[in-house]
C-alpha cells in the first residue's frame, strides 16, 4: 500500500512538470527560434524535464515492471542524467522535442494511469 502511495504521488508532481512546462512555453512562445534563443525559457523547461526524471527514479519495481512496456522509464531518467551532469553539451533541438512531442503524452499517461483505478 505504501509503495501505491508514493507511485501516486510521483505521477501527480509528475503531471505538475508537464503543466509547469506547457506554461513555459505558453508564456514565453512555443516555436522553436524563441526556444532556441531565450536562455530563460530553456532553462524552465530544462529544469522541469530533469525534475520529472528525477522523480521517475523513484517508481517503486513493482510500477516500474508493470508499465515498462508502455513507457521508456529508462530515456526519462537518462536524459535527467544528462541534464545533471552534462547540461551544457544538451542538444537544444533534442531539449525541444521532448518538451513538445514527449510532455503532452506523458502528462497523458500519468493522467490515464491515475484515473485507471490501479491505485484504489
Amino acid at each position: 500500500m505504501k509503495q501505491h502511495n508514493r507511485d501516486k504521488s510521483i505521477l501527480q508532481h509528475m503531471i505538475e512538470h508537464c503543466e509547469k512546462i506547457q506554461k513555459a512555453l505558453d508564456r514565453f512562445g512555443d516555436d522553436f527560434e524563441t526556444f532556441k534563443n531565450d536562455d530563460v525559457l530553456r532553462d524552465a523547461v530544462s529544469m522541469n524535464l530533469q525534475q520529472i526524471g528525477e522523480l521517475a527514479k523513484k517508481f517503486s519495481d513493482e510500477f516500474l515492471n508493470a508499465t515498462r512496456p508502455e513507457m521508456n522509464w529508462r530515456a526519462i531518467t537518462g536524459m535527467r542524467n544528462l541534464f545533471a551532469h552534462d547540461y551544457g553539451a544538451m542538444d537544444i533541438e533534442r531539449i525541444w522535442e521532448t518538451a513538445v512531442n514527449d510532455i503532452p503524452t506523458l502528462s497523458e499517461y500519468c493522467k490515464s494511469k491515475l484515473e485507471s483505478g490501479i491505485f484504489d
